[in-house]
């Protein structure tokens, strides 16, 4: 299938009794951007690195761009990029010797090496700061630097490992665009984050949590699925308020943001007639209104949803 990236089934990693990545199936079209949502330990990098060749799997099948993985996985090498969350700098080189460097190990001839690093100092904002050392730029100049590094082939595939973990929010806003832009040209982008504002950038996304696939779909898609559960409330008394509905049968979440509160409820109890009842002891000034819901709703209910199946005795 020429429009499909990647494609694994059944996807398993096991290290001794911890099962990292449980049948996961995942299929990522060409020329997208998706995201890989997820806590710490919910098994991204784990995947990221058996779909790139890094890791064997326990169980299951991966082909990337049409290669049989791990088994061609020395093949696939060239054709793909990879920039981690520590950006694999060399730390006493300059900004241009990195480059360099890195056009050298993927096989790049001088000349080409040569113009392919112009190319890149120019479009990256690093053409100021060559002869600098890459351990003294600052978070968002080594992201840049890193990105720059790792697409120094041209690869048609991108594996990015929580890229933006390191770095202020202006330096993530011109990281996705510079993502899009490879995007725009063809590349396939595979970004493993655990920000919600970054996931709902992505073409397409796949929760993950504790090793399972939990949710796969596009933000709009996955988000449609919880309309009218989600509402916002106002009071007086946020935190009471609070207290009161956390006991509530049909109440999922209560998420405070300031002085409001945001209430995610189950698909059987969406009723904002419901919450200002509940809430009638709680003073006079109580406004409950539905709001749009967002990829944090939909990431609380796919993940208690399979905590709650996983509880259920078989």
């Amino acid at each position: 299938m020429t429009d499909i990236a990647i494609q694994a089934r059944g996807l398993t990693k096991r290290f001794g009794t911890l099962v990292a990545v449980n049948a996961v199936d995942l299929t990522v079209p060409r020329a997208h951007v998706y995201g890989f949502l997820g806590p710490n330990g919910s098994g991204k990098s784990t995947t990221i690195r058996m779909l790139c060749g890094l890791l064997t799997p326990s169980a299951g099948t991966i082909e990337v761009l049409g290669l049989s993985i791990p088994r061609q996985a020395e093949q696939l090498k060239r054709r793909i990029g990879y920039m981690t969350q520590k950006f694999s700098l060399f730390d006493d080189l300059s900004v241009r010797q990195n480059l360099e460097f890195l056009a050298t190990v993927q096989g790049l001839s001088r000349h080409d090496t040569r113009t392919r690093v112009d190319e890149l100092l120019l479009r990256y904002h690093l053409d100021d700061r060559q002869p600098q050392l890459a351990g003294t730029l600052s978070g968002g100049q080594k992201q840049r630097l890193a990105l720059a590094g790792a697409v120094v082939h041209r690869p048609e595939l991108l594996f990015l490992d929580e890229p933006t973990s390191a770095v202020d929010p202006e330096s993530r806003r011109d990281f996705w665009e510079k993502l899009f832009e490879l995007a725009d040209e063809g590349t396939t982008i595979l970004v493993s984050s655990h920000y919600m504002d970054e996931a709902e950038r992505c073409h397409r996304l796949a929760i993950l949590d504790n090793g399972n696939l939990v949710a796969d779909g596009t933000p709009r898609d996955l988000t449609a699925k919880l309309q009218g559960r989600t509402f916002l409330v106002r009071t007086d008394s946020p935190r009471r308020a609070k207290q009161v509905l956390d006991t509530q049968p049909g109440v999922l979440s209560v998420a405070q943001i300031g002085n409001e509160l945001r209430v995610l409820m189950t698909d059987t109890h969406p009723n904002a007639d419901l919450l200002r009842g509940k809430l009638a002891g709680v003073g006079a000034d109580v406004d409950v209104q539905p709001v749009e819901p967002n990829l944090e709703d939909v990431f609380v209910v796919a993940t208690r949803r399979h905590a709650s199946q996983q509880e259920q005795p078989a």
